[in-house]
């Protein structure tokens, strides 16, 4: 029998290992449209947690009386799922990965203005490291510009708000309803795609399509279950064997070799996400989980 914080670690191994095979799945899926690729995405989440919610709650599982903050939540939601996917057709995989580090950074400012937090020295010191990580990164510059480099940062900022919002939703609502309604919104949207043509794909690619879905869907529940059942210090520090496996699949799938400046970029921004972690357990204050959330 394994104790709560094996158990919440064997969560979170499995969170990063559905968000990597996942991330391997929409770089692959490029010969599709994108909103056909969201579809799945939100679709077959749906069905995960229709699923898994509560038997006395199908009639009224819409009831909630926070609509307009599960509306923010859903729309910065969709903004940095569209932005990840599209960053992770264009970038390589070891790069996208390690510039998403950088959230945690994003959500230290921004709970000064939502959340009322007092922000200390170290704090600004990790997101002073944690920006020149990403600079280092992407290289900011007019002879070389790549415009794709924005499209992770974009992710960042909205996932930083996607973290406050739950963080706030959670007091009241439970995290099934959150993530279901985050799903109907990414089908709904991506409906509107469809019009401007979709692509019918083989029996292959439909089971790989709907385990976007599928592996997206069971890696927020396993993510939220870690965090539930085990110290976060525990546990936050796994979701940097993502880069691991991106580093790993991007040069054995697509000879993607990351760069020194790369390599080093991301260890600045994972050295800034760890203190701030850190920071945190000292003031023990909750953490609202900057890892995904897709």
């Amino acid at each position: 029998m394994l104790t709560k914080n094996q158990s919440g670690f064997l969560y979170m191994f499995m969170s990063v290992c559905a968000f990597s095979f996942m991330d391997l799945i929409v770089k692959w899926s490029e010969d599709y449209p994108l909103g056909q690729v969201l579809f799945f995405r939100g679709f077959v989440g749906v069905i995960i947690y229709f699923f898994i919610m509560p038997r006395n709650r199908i009639k009224n599982f819409y009831s909630t009386k926070r609509a307009g903050l599960h509306f923010l939540r859903c729309l910065f939601g969709l903004i940095a799922l569209i932005a990840i996917f599209i960053a992770l057709r264009n970038l390589p995989l070891a790069t996208v990965v390690s510039i998403s580090f950088a959230a945690p950074i994003f959500t230290t400012i921004f709970s000064i203005f939502f959340l009322s937090e007092k922000v200390g020295f170290y704090r600004w010191l990790a997101v002073s490291i944690g920006f020149i990580g990403i600079i280092v990164i992407t290289e900011p510059g007019f002879g070389a510009l790549n415009i794709y480099y924005i499209y992770p940062i974009i992710f960042c900022l909205g996932l930083s708000y996607v973290a406050i919002a739950i963080r706030q939703l959670s007091t009241t609502e439970p995290v099934w309803l959150i993530a279901l309604n985050f799903s109907i919104v990414i089908t709904l949207a991506s409906l509107f795609t469809m019009p401007f043509g979709w692509v019918m794909p083989s029996a292959q690619d439909l089971i790989l399509l709907s385990m976007i879905g599928f592996l997206g869907g069971f890696a927020n529940l396993w993510l939220s279950q870690s965090f539930k059942l085990s110290e976060v210090s525990l546990v936050s520090p796994l979701k940097y064997l993502a880069l691991v496996f991106g580093i790993f699949f991007g040069y054995l799938i697509w000879d993607e070799i990351p760069t020194i400046k790369t390599l080093l970029g991301a260890l600045l921004v994972v050295a800034s996400s760890l203190i701030i972690l850190r920071r945190e357990i000292y003031h023990k204050k909750e953490i609202p989980s900057t890892t995904r959330h897709e």
